[in-house]
């Protein structure tokens, strides 16, 4: 994995990320209007690398928002209005769905979205000049009619044995080219 970096952006700093903390609890609150749930306080971190600009995850049980601080150095005022909503939402689906029954950018997230006043879209298009940006290797792999170039994260999945891949076209398994 390379970082494509030209001129550098800074993280947000303490008082802005309170600000974040402190929208991503009243849009909760909101949401919990609005769904008549009183849905618990999340874990909120800093921490997201690459192109998103926010991401809710779901490990080992625990719920949590992750929020890029490089993307809302430069994003501020749009990750207020749209990345805060667009995760809260995920969360509070995911509460009162479950991630397994619902489609991540669905109905339900949707609609939810549309109460919370945000518009319900599943990825923004930044201008990620100067903001670290994560660019994973491709691996070729052949099948019956084509090379089909896979993240690294596949290629991983398909070595450690975790995960194989066919072909939609061919229908024949992907075998790595080398």
């Amino acid at each position: 994995m390379t970082w494509v970096q030209s001129v550098p952006v800074s993280p947000i700093g303490e008082q802005r990320q309170q600000q974040v903390c402190a929208a991503t609890e009243a849009c909760l609150r909101r949401a919990g209007e609005i769904c008549r749930y009183p849905f618990p306080a999340i874990e909120i971190s800093f921490d997201l690398n690459g192109r998103a600009a926010g991401m809710y995850r779901v490990r080992q049980g625990r719920r949590c928002i992750r929020y890029n601080p490089y993307i809302l150095t430069r994003y501020f005022n749009e990750g207020l209005a749209e990345t805060v909503p667009h995760e809260v939402a995920h969360y509070a689906t995911d509460v009162l769905f479950g991630l397994g029954n619902i489609r991540p950018h669905g109905l339900e997230w949707q609609a939810l979205m549309h109460a919370l006043g945000a518009t319900p879209r599943a990825t923004a298009r930044y201008d990620l000049t100067g903001i670290p940006v994560r660019r994973q290797r491709r691996f070729s792999y052949r099948c019956g009619c084509t090379i089909h170039q896979l993240s690294s994260q596949r290629h991983n999945r398909i070595h450690r044995g975790s995960a194989a891949y066919i072909c939609r076209r061919c229908k024949v398994p992907l075998v790595f080219a080398g």
